[in-house]
């Protein structure tokens, strides 16, 4: 059919099924806002930022398992994404990011904006590449846009000139047929697999985001149950999404930060299973010796080849499909063990249920015994929040210091589907996220716990929240401070920090009055200082659905660190 470049854009990712374009735009996207008032087949979902913008389309693409399609301004606009860039790449989270070029005829003078988006995108992104001419625009659309869907998923980036956006030609506009991204492991390495984990006296599990995303809990449940073993999440700096239910008793919750401490934790085990995550995305250097102790047999199931035996060596890699690789690994162990073997596994199945049991009362005890002290401390305000949360609501953390993995700790998460956390840590991505996984999910309620000074980082995304009407409840965990950074700067020895001394990360003088803010960019706001108070509140606005609306709460201003209650 003979088209513009840019209506021919619009009608193949309609045909895709995309439903919305998240977006900030200038002078080189114009085309696209142009068209979009005559096709209304897809949405045009406006930030003020491309902070916002793109954790919107992070949050809609990791909640809807699907395509999620960003249109940023171009050089300044996609450096302004970069961050949000970055951390979709950690995640591996399927999005098309669009920006618009200059005139090619320009190129040669070097025009005003002009620059090498390409090569600035490419670290972050499984492709990335400029469209030439106009007659390849329907071919690297087709080829992106699987790019980004095929495991491992991924963003990808399309540069396209804005003199092809405009100009016609007859272009064959044929979508691809979907295809299926669920292949099969060998067989022999499943039975490797099978025989290495059933011979463990003391096996454990240790599982990543991706078991989520590739809708393999209840396959990953069936295993922990016939290993009896403990199921342990990613470190709390790589831990975006629930692989298993908190509320489970074989839910050993996250394992430690550090090395040493990690490698303390797991030297009980003689065997471990992974599945679904980067074997090991270690955040701060503490000596010499693995995290993975030397003496424990790995088994590795992935749908990535290049994570499978990438930092320690395996006993048994399984390369596939972690859906079909843990129904097939199940199947075999219930063929590989024997009656002595089952009743081993029942045994450790309750005394670690048991541990666990007691751990969690552990926690609320310490929290109860603070929950006198004004402002609140961090897990007093958790608990609160915990004691009011709908079965099937979706929860965005961006408040490491106050969350602190308390709502995992607690059992109060009912559904894994609905956490999503931090993985690349570029501050601002939690405000945005949720209102992407409001898109996705408008019938399920979505609170958003974030601190105050990530909030800031993407806080242009409360006005998209009022415009595009999206009732998320923000709770802002206010210390006027970036604690993890004192307690960072503690946690090196640095001199000052021991003295409780800090240059840059105090938030007064004056202080954020959260509430003007929000109001001032059309979201109902008020402070809350009682945890009941807060538990009410938001209870209520979580089952109103209705609007969005901001709780500023005041926190204890210690420089105590994650694990403090």
């Amino acid at each position: 059919m003979r088209t513009s470049g840019i209506d021919a854009f619009l009608h193949m990712l309609a045909e895709a099924g995309v439903r919305y374009v998240f977006g900030n735009p200038g002078t080189t996207e114009l085309p696209l806002n142009d068209a979009l008032v005559r096709d209304q087949r897809i949405k045009y979902i406006l930030g003020l930022q491309e902070v916002p913008v793109m954790a919107m389309a992070d949050g809609y693409a990791m909640a809807g398992r699907q395509l999620g399609v960003v249109n940023l301004h171009i050089s300044c606009g996609l450096g302004n994404a970069m961050g949000m860039l970055y951390n979709a790449f950690r995640e591996g989270t399927p999005l098309l990011v669009t920006a618009g070029q200059t005139d090619r005829r320009l190129r040669f003078q070097e025009p005003i904006l002009y620059g090498d988006m390409v090569a600035v995108a490419k670290p972050w992104t499984k492709w990335s590449v400029e469209v030439e001419r106009i007659e390849d625009l329907p071919l690297a659309l087709r080829r992106a846009m699987q790019i980004a869907l095929t495991p491992p998923t991924g963003p990808v980036f399309l540069s396209i000139p804005v003199d092809i956006q405009m100009e016609t030609a007859e272009l064959d506009l044929t979508p691809s047929a979907p295809l299926s991204y669920r292949v099969r492991p060998p067989q022999e390495d499943i039975e490797r697999a099978a025989r290495i984990l059933s011979e463990a006296k003391n096996p454990a599990i240790l599982v990543g985001s991706r078991v989520q995303e590739a809708d393999a809990v209840k396959e990953l449940v069936s295993v922990a149950e016939r290993l009896g073993a403990p199921v342990y999440s990613e470190p709390p700096h790589a831990h975006g999404r629930l692989g298993f239910p908190v509320d489970h008793p074989l839910y050993g919750q996250t394992i430690p930060l550090w090395a040493n401490e990690i490698a303390g934790h797991l030297a009980e085990f003689d065997a471990l299973l992974v599945v679904g995550m980067d074997l090991l995305r270690e955040y701060v250097y503490h000596g010499p010796e693995p995290a993975i102790p030397r003496s424990l047999k790995i088994v590795h199931l992935d749908e990535s080849s290049e994570q499978i035996g990438k930092n320690f060596p395996v006993a048994a890699g399984v390369l596939g499909d972690t859906k079909l690789g843990l129904a097939e690994l199940d199947a075999q162990l219930g063929k590989s063990m024997n009656d002595a073997d089952r009743a081993a596994a029942a045994q450790r199945a309750e005394n670690r249920g048991r541990l666990h049991h007691q751990a969690r009362e552990q926690l609320k005890s310490k929290i109860a015994a603070r929950r006198s002290d004004r402002p609140l401390a961090g897990g007093v305000l958790m608990s609160a929040l915990a004691g009011v949360l709908p079965e099937n609501v979706a929860v965005i953390e961006e408040a490491v210091t106050t969350t602190n993995t308390t709502l995992h700790r607690l059992g109060a998460l009912k559904n894994t589907s609905g956490y999503f956390a931090h993985r690349g840590w570029a501050l601002g991505w939690g405000l945005g996220c949720s209102l992407g996984v409001k898109l996705a999910w408008p019938e399920r309620p979505v609170l958003a716990i974030l601190g105050e000074g990530a909030a800031m980082y993407g806080i242009q995304g409360l006005w998209s929240a009022a415009h595009h009407k999206l009732p998320v409840t923000f709770v802002i965990c206010n210390n006027a401070q970036y604690q993890i950074l004192k307690a960072g700067a503690a946690g090196f020895g640095l001199p000052a920090a021991k003295a409780g001394k800090f240059v840059g990360m105090d938030l007064r003088e004056p202080e954020i009055d959260f509430v003007a803010l929000a109001q001032s960019l059309g979201v109902y706001a008020e402070r809350v200082s009682e945890p009941d108070e807060l538990a009410a509140k938001v209870k209520s606005s979580l089952a109103a659905n209705d609007i969005p609306r901001l709780f500023d709460v005041p926190i204890a201003r210690s420089t105590a660190g994650p694990g403090s209650p």
